[in-house]
């Protein structure tokens, strides 16, 4: 699905397309309905520059048990754990 924000929307909002882009991953984010690394895909950063993003606006990262085993796994497939 694409989401079309209508250009005077974003000029309302003062913003460039990549700034409303952070904002609304780091909401979403911090709302807990998009995970680290789908908000850093939002975003169009790394996983790294978001967190560093979030610390700067002193968002807390939630990291769960789920994403955690997630995150084992993937190291194991990769073959570095």
């Amino acid at each position: 699905m694409s989401l079309i924000i209508p250009d005077e929307i974003v000029k309302a909002t003062r913003m460039s397309e990549g700034e409303l882009r952070r904002e609304i991953a780091l909401h979403l984010f911090e709302k807990e309905k998009l995970t680290l690394g789908q908000a850093a895909s939002l975003a169009d950063m790394s996983q790294l520059q978001l967190q560093h993003l979030l610390a700067s606006r002193k968002v807390t990262i939630h990291y769960d048990v789920d994403e955690f085993e997630e995150d084992l796994d993937t190291l194991e497939e990769l073959g570095r754990l």
